[in-house]
């Protein structure tokens, strides 16, 4: 009985748990190679980004509307970046597994040398910053004129993209201790030094 509830327990795990893992490792290689497609689809499913230092020239923050694949509507604030150098990559989803309870897979990188993204969009429902200063600031900019940071060309094509809409732009900004916790992130490029996956029993999220 010991070892069929053994067996059982393994094979509900993987069903559960590889679909994910494989399309989260995915996303993080894929984000490291420039492979992703910055339009898709969102799982829904949130999970965390903490960044310990976050350096942007070309910042925009604008209002948008994800889509799951079933259809459901998501509010998101994106931040977008036309060039971005991150130290200290915190990425972490919670996959719960029957039987066996949660486990956390967590991403990492930019610990020796930092992280580099071009045309790069967090698509968050909520954001914070211990500290953060920008340069040539504004605010209250129609979505639609933003001109200073990169708005999406899947965005702006979107039909929940509304031009007159209120944005915020900078020439650049500085962020530190960055919390986020998000539905999509994509970008054109992303390159991650020392990039570690780790599967591990429990919740251990980045914050």
């Amino acid at each position: 009985m010991l070892r069929r509830a053994g067996r059982t327990s393994w094979k509900r795990f993987s069903a559960a748990l590889v679909p994910s893992v494989m399309a989260a490792a995915a996303l993080g290689i894929g984000m490291a190679q420039g492979a992703l497609a910055a339009s898709f689809f969102i799982s829904g499913q949130k999970f965390e980004v903490a960044l310990d230092t976050m350096d942007a020239r070309g910042l925009s923050i604008y209002g948008m509307v994800d889509v799951t694949r079933k259809g459901v509507l998501v509010p998101v604030v994106v931040t977008g970046a036309s060039r971005a150098e991150i130290s200290g990559l915190c990425q972490s989803m919670v996959v719960p597994i029957p039987v066996l309870g949660p486990y956390t897979l967590r991403l990492t990188g930019g610990e020796r040398s930092r992280v580099e993204a071009r045309n790069l969009f967090l698509d968050a429902t909520s954001l914070s910053s211990g500290q953060a200063n920008f340069d040539d600031l504004d605010i209250g900019v129609a979505a639609g004129a933003v001109s200073k940071g990169p708005i999406s060309r899947e965005d702006r094509n979107s039909r929940f993209f509304d031009p007159n809409g209120f944005a915020q732009q900078a020439n650049s900004a500085s962020l530190s201790d960055v919390r986020a916790t998000t539905v999509a992130v994509s970008a054109a490029t992303f390159n991650v030094p020392d990039l570690g996956v780790r599967l591990k029993q429990g919740r251990h999220e980045c914050f």
